[in-house]
């Protein structure tokens, strides 16, 4: 839980590389810059981490085992506008002009110089608009989500919700009065594997909306044939 909370009150990077000595030497130089860091060691990973953290910026590698790159890339910019810089050992030019055409915000080759990599982050995360604290408690009313304990209650009362029903309404929380694709939430609940299986998160959100009552079917929109939106109600 403390490690959950620190992440709040500090921008998060989500590394990914299959390169475990990476990790190890790039890690440590990122927390003592004052940075959060989440690790994923495979594209897979590296999408279903970006959907469910919403990290404040991604350092991806291009040479992953399962899942190409620019692959991973690409799938991330359909739910994801938070800056990109690869990190590669392709050279070729052509690969560079692709990684960002298809959406990184810089490329940065290895073997690279830890300085500079730091002034490039500061650099992007300066330009990033997207990039802003987002809050561990959520009110709506009568809706309230604790996103670090995950409780849920409404009018006061506690909602029992199951993990993945959790983690749809935590990222419709975190998005609120915006449109969230089918793709995005079947990627951060069930992985990229499951970007197709659209009737199956309709059973989910379904039951979602009957767990919460009343307040589930006004606030949890649908956005016919593209996703759901949390309405806000605040304003």
């Amino acid at each position: 839980m403390m490690a959950d909370t620190a992440l709040q009150d500090r921008k998060v990077i989500l590394l990914v590389d299959d390169e475990p000595q990476i990790h190890r030497f790039l890690r440590p130089s990122l927390e003592a810059a004052g940075y959060g860091v989440l690790r994923a060691d495979t594209g897979a990973e590296a999408l279903r981490v970006a959907a469910q953290k919403l990290p404040s910026l991604t350092l991806l590698d291009l040479g992953l085992p399962d899942i190409d790159g620019q692959v991973v890339l690409t799938e991330l910019r359909r739910f994801s506008t938070a800056p990109v810089i690869v990190l590669s050992a392709r050279e070729r030019t052509a690969e560079k002009i692709a990684a960002l055409d298809a959406g990184a915000n810089d490329y940065v080759e290895k073997p690279f110089d830890t300085g500079e990599l730091l002034a490039r982050i500061r650099a992007v995360l300066r330009l990033d608009a997207g990039g802003r604290e987002q809050p561990s408690l959520f009110s709506n009313p009568p809706l309230e989500v604790d996103l670090l304990k995950r409780l849920v209650r409404v009018e006061g009362n506690p909602v029992s919700l199951t993990p993945r029903e959790f983690d749809l309404l935590a990222l419709l929380v975190r998005n609120v009065d915006r449109v969230i694709t089918h793709r995005q939430l079947l990627t951060a609940v069930w992985g990229p594997a499951h970007t197709d299986d659209i009737q199956y998160l309709r059973v989910y959100m379904g039951h979602l909306r009957q767990k919460l009552g009343p307040i589930g079917a006004s606030l949890l929109y649908t956005e016919p044939g593209v996703g759901y939106r949390m309405l806000d109600r605040t304003t």
